[in-house]
């Protein structure tokens, strides 16, 4: 008789206790504070090539691995975003060969993104006056690389530029730097140029 006082005590109260209707929240991100756009031109002594990069950005060397002494990182450390560009020189004989095979090479590396891509859009990229050339692939979902691209004047130089953010892929929360870092990236590209 006890329990069943008492159960039904229990029962009153929570069913008399809920009065208000609960409505779950939707997950939520941080909010990330951007810095003005503000840029200068990346030329040093000896380089093949040059671009404006954003002043929020920093230049490094890769360490550790053998590189060409001509690729370099473009490190945003507030956002742990790298664009890592790889420099080529096409040699003089056989270069159209060699050409073919760093076109194919870049074309697959994008490509190697596509069991995590939702999509892959190659945009080809001109500028005749710097004789710059090339395909910008935006690679959209949650793959480790946005977007990646490649350079080349067609006769001597070849650059080749990826973008990561050292993070776990998930583009929900990495679409507002991404969006940030694109008109970035888009800015080295339009103003590269060969020295």
């Amino acid at each position: 008789m006890k329990n069943r006082h008492l159960a039904l005590i229990l029962l009153v109260t929570a069913l008399g206790g809920c009065k208000q209707e609960y409505t779950p929240k939707p997950r939520g991100y941080f909010r990330i504070a951007f810095p003005e756009k503000s840029y200068a031109l990346f030329y040093e002594s000896g380089f093949p090539y040059r671009f404006e990069k954003a002043d929020y950005s920093e230049i490094e060397k890769p360490d550790g691995q053998e590189t060409d002494p001509f690729d370099i990182t473009i490190s945003t450390p507030r956002f742990k975003a790298d664009i890592h560009i790889s420099y080529k020189q096409i040699p003089g004989n056989g270069g159209n060969r060699e050409l073919a095979k760093l076109l194919e090479d870049s074309r697959t590396l994008a490509y190697k993104h596509t069991l995590k891509a939702d999509a892959i859009e190659e945009k080809i990229f001109m500028n005749p006056s710097s004789k710059v050339f090339g395909t910008i692939y935006r690679i959209e979902g949650n793959a480790a690389s946005p977007l990646q691209f490649y350079l080349t004047d067609s006769v001597r130089h070849f650059l080749r530029g990826s973008f990561y953010i050292r993070e776990t892929p998930n583009i929900d929360s990495l679409r507002p730097v991404i969006h940030f870092m694109e008109s970035d990236i888009i800015r080295l590209i339009e103003t590269t140029a060969w020295n």
